[in-house]
């Protein structure tokens, strides 16, 4: 027999799109011979749906997409992931329909509640095995976190240096749902999936399948979600474990895709595998995929950008490029008296490389007309940040009212590493729609650069190889005001995705000087973070649904 893994770029809440999709794939897997069709979680109404669960209409709406599916998929036995409502509780569900009726129904029994996961919010545990046949062959259906067992820690890398270890799941817990289906008499275990995507996630993946397919000796199938949602990107990679734990199906990632598998005496014989890529690779897809969805599923007609000549603006706007196209990408330079020369050279060589309409508008005389406005104000006081942000925040003010005439999204353009030390101005470079490297540091900024650079070159080499500047001031780089950047990006690493210490951190040779400042920054800075544009994740913690601290907080850390 055949079975068909339906990888698909679903959207949150439309309900309509996601069936018409989901009988597409169906219709797909039966021409090409398929038996047997197995879809992500909650694919019928996107993942995470969140607080749209709590609504008694969205559930309604849910069955009645459930019932068209039905009625739409009669030909090819379906596995569907959707959300479900039955004596006034809630479940994440998955229903085998044949032959246009719902033979039977599994809720999912585990229910993450860690890192972005808030499951336990809206979802009761399920506790029932279910089991079916098709050709001879029973399948056992599972949901993500049922088949996630107990794990020890996760080495989080970054540049080739083992740095924190970080817990996959919340706590320790035997996997008893894919022995119940085992004991229930399943031959193949389908899992459905929304696993979003972070830097070794698919690593992570296989080493806990291979340990269920282990355990229990049956094939697995494992089918993920794929596709951008708000700061979540779900990167697919679906793949096949025999009962030997060896990948014999391994589907793309950042794609829709339809897998086909054959089983012989229920187990999976070789088939396609994707060719894997570089992590520098993974990454940028990712960032690609986060930032066409976004501005798609949104309705948004293109996206603007300031660039400054910079690192940071030029990845960004190369990443929209090649999400959306240079016709729905516009770029804007906005020099002041402390743009050097070669910044308004290379953001005309970045903007000409990529092909993208370029405006450039100088901000001085609307910063002295500022200056004037306030010069009673700021009578006797020196100059400071002050005015440094306010040149920010008029390059700010000039985007949005861009954005507001054209309905195209700004970008901004700050990286992690300025993010968590508040290294950016409020309502200045962090006014936009959507942060593109919100969770990228500075070093893996150059990284990805130069990878892009490797595809074809549209970023000048001066540009990587210059030392960063906000041009705010005579003569200022990042580094008069930050740590040098491979020594912030390690103590943030520690602090923030890790949990580590900072006692911890100077214990691992990190001067006390430069873990004392990069914690009082990341602490202080909270109130910005709070205020800041939505962005993509890619790392285990980035500063998002996974980061909640209070910005009202007296805890102080001991360094001693």
């Amino acid at each position: 027999m055949k079975i068909a893994i339906a990888q698909i770029n679903a959207t949150v809440g439309d309900l309509a799109g996601n069936v018409a999709r989901i009988a597409e794939f169906a219709a797909r897997a039966r021409r090409e011979g398929a038996d047997l069709l197995v879809t992500p979680e909650l694919v019928l109404c996107g993942y995470p749906p969140e607080d749209l669960l709590l609504r008694e209409d969205f559930l309604v709406a849910c069955d009645r997409a459930l019932a068209d599916l039905a009625a739409r998929t009669d030909s090819v036995t379906l596995v569907v992931g959707h959300p479900r409502a039955d004596g006034g509780k809630r479940f994440n569900s998955a229903s085998v329909i044949q032959n246009g009726q719902v033979l039977g129904v599994y809720d999912k029994q585990r229910l993450p509640n860690y890192t972005v996961f808030d499951e336990e919010r809206y979802f009761e545990p399920g506790g029932t095995p279910c089991v079916f046949g098709v050709d001879g062959v029973s399948f056992g259906v599972n949901i993500c976190e049922d088949t996630w067992g107990a794990q020890g820690p996760v080495t989080a890398r970054s540049r080739g240096e083992e740095r924190v270890g970080i817990n996959i799941c919340a706590d320790s817990w035997n996997a008893t749902a894919p022995r119940a289906a085992r004991a229930a008499g399943a031959n193949v275990l389908l899992v459905l999936n929304a696993s979003p995507y972070h830097m070794d996630k698919q690593r992570v993946r296989y080493d806990v399948m291979r340990e269920r397919v282990a355990e229990n000796g049956m094939a697995l199938v494992y089918a993920n979600l794929v596709g951008g949602q708000d700061e979540l990107v779900f990167d697919g990679g679906s793949f096949v474990l025999n009962r030997e734990g060896v990948v014999t199906h391994q589907l793309p990632l950042f794609e829709e895709a339809l897998g086909m598998v054959s089983l012989t005496d229920s187990d999976p014989q070789p088939g396609l595998i994707a060719p894997p890529v570089s992590q520098d690779a993974e990454i940028y897809g990712a960032l690609i995929t986060g930032v066409h969805d976004y501005i798609n599923k949104n309705g948004f007609p293109g996206a603007l950008i300031g660039l400054s000549g910079g690192i940071d603006s030029a990845l960004t706007l190369a990443i929209a490029v090649d999400a959306l196209g240079a016709d729905r990408v516009r770029a804007v330079m906005m020099p002041s008296q402390y743009t050097a020369g070669m910044s308004l050279e290379d953001a005309r060589a970045e903007a000409d490389a990529l092909k993208v309409r370029y405006t450039e508008i100088p901000i001085k005389p609307i910063f002295d007309a500022f200056l004037k406005t306030l010069s009673g104000e700021f009578k006797g006081l020196a100059a400071d940040a002050t005015e440094e942000n306010l040149q920010s925040r008029i390059r700010g003010t000039l985007l949005m009212a861009m954005s507001n005439k054209t309905g195209a999204l700004v970008l901004t353009t700050g990286n992690k590493s300025e993010m968590g030390t508040g290294y950016a101005t409020l309502y200045g470079d962090m006014a936009g729609g959507f942060a593109v490297l919100k969770d990228i540091n500075k070093q893996l900024v150059y990284r990805l650069a130069r990878h892009r650079n490797g595809i074809s070159r549209v970023i000048p080499q001066r540009v990587i190889e210059r030392a960063p500047s906000a041009e705010l001031r005579p003569d200022q780089t990042d580094q008069d005001s930050l740590p040098p950047y491979p020594v912030l990006d390690a103590i943030m690493e520690a602090y923030v995705e890790g949990d580590v210490s900072p006692r911890q951190i100077i214990e691992h040779g990190y001067a006390r000087t430069d873990v004392e400042r990069v914690v009082r920054l990341v602490r202080g800075s909270e109130y910005k973070r709070r205020q800041s544009p939505v962005g993509i994740r890619i790392t285990a913690r980035g500063f998002g649904k996974d980061w909640r601290f209070p910005i009202t907080n007296k805890f102080r850390h001991q360094f001693e």
